[in-house]
């Protein structure tokens, strides 16, 4: 888990927020732990318990993290409680007789991104599904749905034909020599797609993952919506799967932004949420079977936007936790790795990686340096709360013994970093407590909401030395 991921990306700041999310809504909730005499070995057996008392400050966090998908809202807005933003991207895809003015835009940028967008989508739904009830302790619940069906719906309308798929909108060229509100883009916004010609199986499978995830949460509330989501994500898989090929190798410019460095993580991802979505043993037997040559196996690496491994062998290490699948060997495989990936990240353990600074915070790249603690941080808090709800009493590493509560522990250090247990004392989630970032880099939140700078003109606002006037909510 030491080595430096190979892909660096854009700032794309509102999956490393889903994150931020997910850790800090488990750590306001309470979990009791139930002892009970089992034997001299194991005589601890933890359990999960129902939402408990709510920690104001992470309460707070959350809250604040969640506007951020308000603020990256493209399209016509509903109920906006963003004072500063307003309708924008309305004619995104007017060019090809394609709504896309939905979506959210990347970072602080015009751009819209689909394989970032979707990644997204995917991992709030997980943490709905998740989480869903402590979600809705604090009022979150509702927001955390709009959010990702205003992703979904853009999902859905880029999906226009079984092997068709739009997954950028707009010139990263034109836009990054523009510097001003969204509401007042006047750029062209040109559309990209992958189709069996120009084959993209990583944007297609994370497509796929994001709509078989989105349906699940849908589930209850809106079939028929749920539904959709679902017959998508079934036909995107197959494009994804039968005509195999990177994006990045089939549109060389992507690279400079969302550059993939394999699509194999996303076919087991995706295979993965479908079959928790399907219960159809076509998806099974593919992560069992030939999806196996992309499972590294015995590996652990680090989850981020652009490898799904460590994310994929969490999420099928449920099928042996809770699926009755424990006497399944290749199962067992993604359990024993998800395992490994918990050990590496344990500061005690005998194989914890050593990339971390010497207070604690996991670190292995300068470019975007939080997605990786906050991305770790989740799938700790995921698997451990597997364990309690297992009745799962300890991981062992190398010999070593680690309870839930270890697990845990390292997922809410990670947290209090970013909320401020630093050594700056700094919040890095932008708007949460009295010391915070006020320079971002995000035309929106630099530019006052009254002014409309022309293209080249907004850039003394990127300049100026003058806190951002809309920090406070981006």
């Amino acid at each position: 888990m030491g080595a430096k991921p190979a892909s660096k990306g854009c700032k794309w700041l509102s999956w490393f927020i889903v994150f931020a999310v997910l850790a800090v809504i488990t750590g306001a909730v309470a979990l009791v732990m139930i002892k009970k005499k089992q034997n001299e070995k194991d005589n601890e057996v933890p359990t999960m318990g129902p939402p408990g008392v709510v920690v104001v400050k992470y309460s707070d966090a959350l809250k604040t993290a969640m506007q951020f998908f308000d603020i990256q809202k493209s399209g016509k807005l509903v109920n906006n409680n963003i004072s500063w933003r307003g309708d924008s991207g309305l004619k995104d895809g007017e060019d090809v007789k394609v709504d896309l003015s939905k979506g959210m835009y990347d970072a602080g940028d015009h751009m819209k991104f689909g394989l970032p967008m979707a990644f997204t989508a995917t991992v709030l739904s997980w943490s709905i599904l998740e989480y869903g009830d402590h979600m809705d302790k604090v009022d979150q619940l509702a927001k955390a749905q709009d959010s990702l069906k205003w992703i979904t719906d853009f999902l859905v309308k880029a999906h226009p034909d079984d092997n068709v798929l739009y997954i950028q909108v707009g010139d990263p060229k034109a836009d990054h020599e523009c510097w001003n509100r969204p509401e007042d883009m006047t750029e062209d916004r040109p559309v990209i797609q992958v189709n069996i010609s120009a084959p993209g199986t990583e944007v297609a499978a994370e497509t796929s993952a994001a709509m078989a995830s989105a349906s699940l949460v849908f589930k209850k509330s809106n079939p028929t919506y749920s539904d959709t989501l679902l017959n998508h994500a079934k036909k995107l898989f197959t494009f994804a799967n039968e005509n195999r090929g990177s994006y990045s190798k089939s549109i060389p410019d992507v690279q400079k932004f969302y550059n993939s460095t394999g699509y194999g993580d996303e076919l087991l991802w995706a295979a993965g949420w479908l079959y928790h979505a399907t219960g159809d043993n076509t998806y099974l037997d593919f992560v069992t079977g030939d999806g196996v040559e992309f499972a590294g196996f015995g590996k652990p690496s680090w989850f981020s936007w652009d490898n799904k491994l460590a994310g994929a062998q969490v999420l099928l290490s449920r099928l042996t936790f809770f699926g009755g699948n424990k006497d399944n060997s290749v199962l067992q495989k993604y359990k024993s790795t998800a395992e490994a990936v918990m050990c590496g990240l344990l500061p005690k353990s005998p194989t914890a990686t050593t990339s971390r600074t010497k207070d604690g915070l996991i670190w292995i790249s300068e470019w975007n340096a939080l997605q990786h603690p906050v991305a770790s941080s989740f799938l700790a808090v995921v698997y451990s709360d597997y364990m309690l709800t297992s009745k799962t009493a300890k991981l062992t590493c190398n010999g070593d013994s680690f309870k839930p509560a270890d697990i845990r522990k390292f997922a809410v250090s990670q947290i209090e970093y970013v909320l401020g247990n630093n050594p700056m004392k700094m919040s890095y989630l932008v708007g949460y407590g009295d010391n915070y970032p006020k320079y971002v880099h995000h035309r929106g939140a630099s530019i006052p909401a009254d002014a409309k700078p022309s293209c080249s003109d907004g850039f003394k606002y990127f300049k100026s030395s003058d806190p951002n006037p809309n920090a406070r909510g981006a």
